[in-house]
């Protein structure tokens, strides 16, 4: 019987997998995929924060990113660009394949090609049904933790739940040539309610995506059609891929014998459904939490709500005023995004937002409320009353 069993391969998984393996504990990862090397539909932009965080390997980054060009609806531009790179892109499958190769080096065992039918909490173990290429296997461990992605089943069936909101990502890879910094898309014609971008990764490629609530593929070939006339890439043909983003986290995060992290926990961020760096901080707080539950031999719902108060308390008002930031978004017409980008740009807003230690690829909170708090902006926000205290801002 193994101590814990995960769920997911990910970067998430592969991250809880070794911290708990490093403790001492004996770990299973369990995945669908034939190998970690598999496309993932996932840009792949992290934070210089998070790399430096968790010491990620340079083997893996593909680019770094120092600057955006942000279009609005109307095709206006701000143009954001710092002294220092701000964010990395990585390769997702190489990432995968490197977080794996930790967890494999520190005795994890991983097993692919491995669908999880059915988990049943039975006494002191968790029995695993699943189904693989050849044959189902049943496998038992002390302790469960899903990190199969954002639409796992498995949550729901244990009466977890499902993420209050979401949106569906689409993204393809394309053939760019002179491209070097990324783009950003505004606007009810590109994303309804959401953004697109174009994001260089290695010379001559880049990526392309957006996120909608419906009809997502219908919008990514328009926009994929609409940078080719641009001549921004080469042509507008090419396969596309889907991946569910959760805006909202569940609403339980544990029960006994069983923690949920990550993606399938909506630990994301909500203004942009990036989810790799909280993630990761999540699978830190799960191991600790869960190391200490398999050291007392105590694995009881109770026992480990601890890690939901641990990783509430580290993101839960960063992912609430973000939730509320997307939904004001949303409220917005297009007319209106215009109208902020010019204020912006008349009052220097985005000059000195760049200038401001707040501001941070991962944690948008304060950005957020010094927008709102910003005199030349609050005829604009005062069409919605936010459900959340600000400050006075930048005046």
């Amino acid at each position: 019987m193994y101590d814990v069993a995960v769920i997911g391969g990910g970067p998430v998984g592969s991250r809880v997998a070794f911290r708990l393996a490093e403790m001492g504990h004996n770990v299973v990862v369990l995945d669908r995929k034939a190998s970690m090397a598999e496309p993932v539909c996932c840009t792949g932009i992290i934070s210089q924060e998070c790399v430096s965080r968790f010491a990620i390997d340079e083997s893996v980054i593909v680019r770094k990113v120092d600057s955006a060009r942000v279009f609005s609806p109307a095709g206006k531009l701000l143009y954001l660009k710092r002294q220092e790179p701000q964010a990395c892109i990585v390769d997702r499958s190489a990432f995968n394949v490197y977080l794996a190769g930790l967890a494999c080096d520190r005795g994890v065992e991983y097993l692919f090609n491995t669908h999880v039918k059915d988990i049943d909490i039975h006494g002191d173990r968790v029995i695993i049904e699943t189904g693989q290429r050849r044959a189902g296997v049943v496998l038992e461990a002390r302790a469960v933790v899903i990190a199969a992605g954002s639409g796992s089943k498995l949550v729901e069936g244990l009466g977890l739940g499902r993420v209050g909101d979401f949106a569906m990502g689409v993204q393809a890879a394309v053939v760019a040539a002179g491209l070097d910094e990324v783009e950003v898309y505004f606007g009810h014609k590109v994303a309804p309610a959401m953004f697109a971008w174009l994001v260089p990764t290695t010379p001559g490629r880049a990526l392309v995506g957006l996120m909608a609530r419906q009809k997502a593929g219908v919008y990514l070939k328009r926009l994929l059609s609409f940078l080719a006339a641009e001549e921004k890439i080469v042509s507008p043909e090419t396969e596309l891929g889907f991946a569910v983003v959760p805006l909202k986290p569940l609403s339980r995060t544990y029960s006994d014998r069983i923690i949920v992290v990550g993606s399938a926990a909506g630990q994301v961020k909500p203004m942009t459904g990036g989810g790799i760096y909280y993630g990761l901080l999540c699978a830190d707080i799960a191991a600790d939490n869960l190391h200490r539950a398999l050291e007392n031999d105590n694995l009881s719902a109770k026992s480990l709500s601890f890690y939901e108060k641990g990783w509430k308390q580290k993101l839960g008002r960063e992912i609430q005023v973000g939730f509320w930031g997307r939904k004001f978004y949303e409220m917005l017409s297009d007319k209106q995004i215009d109208s902020l980008f010019d204020i912006i740009k008349s009052n220097g807003i985005d000059e000195a937002l760049l200038e401001s230690p707040d501001v941070s690829f991962d944690w948008h909170g304060k950005v957020m409320l010094k927008l709102i708090g910003h005199r030349a902006l609050a005829r604009t926000f005062e069409m919605i009353k936010l459900p959340f205290p600000i400050g006075r801002g930048e005046r």
